[in-house]
């Protein structure tokens, strides 16, 4: 596990996309996990300014979605990174894998995408944020750290801090999501987080008890993972 700090939101998220940059540099053909979210949208940002000719083989995978919703849901997990990373970098189609969260058969997507990942030989990047209550995309708290995609019920706290992506309430009771082994497996996993409010989760999560309670707690045990912070996140650690 190697820590990297930054003096604030604009360094740290020009830094994680310079390291996912000199992946495709390195791997032009490479499978690509990025977060959703209000963190990630900063790497988003620096990835989209970027050389489109980077984009050209690669393959992107979804992380996660809220179960029942799509890219044409604002709010949505696709709907995020596709207007902030998919339609500015213009990346067809054929190079985007995500979970459809409207199947009625959601065990069969995660079998997919499972068996999708596992044929390109794995992850080459899978960038995730974490929760207050310690989930990684929507691994809640007592997910087995061996665990690949699968479908969560979300806790209350997950669905309380949800509704800040949509206009209006919206019931959000279950998520599909790349499981614990997929972070583990990734070649490059990295966990970014930003502002004080991430400062105790962060504490907890890389010098805490390493418990399947607190699932952020698996990077203690991922020595090629990269964990970026700000200042303010980093505060207590």
């Amino acid at each position: 596990m190697t820590i990297n700090t930054f003096s604030n939101y604009e360094t740290l998220s020009q830094a994680t996309a310079n390291l996912i940059i000199e992946v495709l540099k390195q791997k032009p053909d490479a499978l690509i996990c990025i977060a959703s979210g209000d963190t990630p949208l900063g790497v988003c940002k620096f990835l989209a300014q970027a050389d489109k000719n980077l984009f050209e083989k690669c393959t992107f995978v979804g992380l996660d979605e809220w179960v029942g919703m799509d890219e044409n849901d604002e709010g949505s997990c696709k709907y995020g990174v596709y207007h902030h990373l998919f339609i500015p970098l213009n990346i067809p189609s054929e190079h985007i894998k995500f979970f459809d969260a409207k199947a009625q058969n959601l065990e069969l997507e995660c079998q997919k995408i499972n068996e999708f990942i596992a044929s390109r030989g794995g992850l080459d990047v899978m960038l995730v944020g974490v929760g207050m209550n310690g989930h990684i995309a929507l691994n809640e708290p007592n997910t087995p750290f061996g665990i690949y995609a699968h479908v969560s019920e979300l806790e209350e706290v997950t669905k309380s801090v949800g509704q800040k992506y949509f206009t209006k309430e919206t019931i959000l009771t279950q998520g599909i999501t790349l499981g614990l082994g997929h972070l583990q497996e990734a070649k490059m996993p990295i966990l970014i987080a930003n502002s004080s409010k991430k400062a105790s989760v962060i504490k907890t999560a890389l010098t805490g008890q390493i418990t399947e309670k607190f699932p952020a707690s698996i990077f203690q045990k991922i020595e090629k993972s990269v964990i970026m912070l700000d200042l303010e996140t980093a505060q207590e650690l």
